[in-house]
């Protein structure tokens, strides 16, 4: 009876561990860059992992470069989300695409006549006007010419 009573015990501690990966508040992790190097005419992509308990990530996704020895460089944009089939307890990739000197991407190039060591920063929010953690790239450089 005695262990009866501590297997039910454990049994409860363990079932209660098991909460929800998935809240209110969207989640969202750096996954990967292809290079830290971009060269003009050059793209980099970023992958971005998230989670969303609601599904309404049909909002925004923030991008900010931030370039320590350039503050001229620095950019903040604000991206609208492609719409895509939303459901409960979603979870996904995101790629960013930026290009150097490149009409047919969001382009991002030295302001200094010199190299840019760059850092890249996202955040994502949904239609609730939640906002995630914001998460950092490695170091980029972004090599003048």
């Amino acid at each position: 009876m005695r262990y009866t009573f501590l297997i039910a015990i454990l049994l409860l501690t363990l079932g209660s561990c098991n909460k929800n990966k998935f809240s209110s508040t969207p989640s969202l992790k750096f996954k990967s860059v292809n290079s830290t190097d971009l060269y003009n005419q050059g793209v980099i992509t970023f992958t971005l992992h998230f989670t969303d308990a609601e599904g309404d990530l049909t909002d925004s996704l923030y991008v900010q470069e931030l370039v320590a020895n350039c503050p001229a460089s620095d950019v903040a944009s604000l991206f609208a989300i492609p719409s895509f089939p939303t459901t409960k307890d979603i979870q996904g990739d995101l790629t960013v695409n930026l290009g150097y000197n490149r009409s047919d991407y969001l382009s991002v190039s030295p302001q200094c006549q010199e190299n840019d060591t760059a850092v890249f920063r996202f955040a994502l929010r949904d239609k609730a006007h939640h906002v995630s953690d914001t998460v950092s790239s490695p170091v980029i450089i972004i090599h003048y010419q």
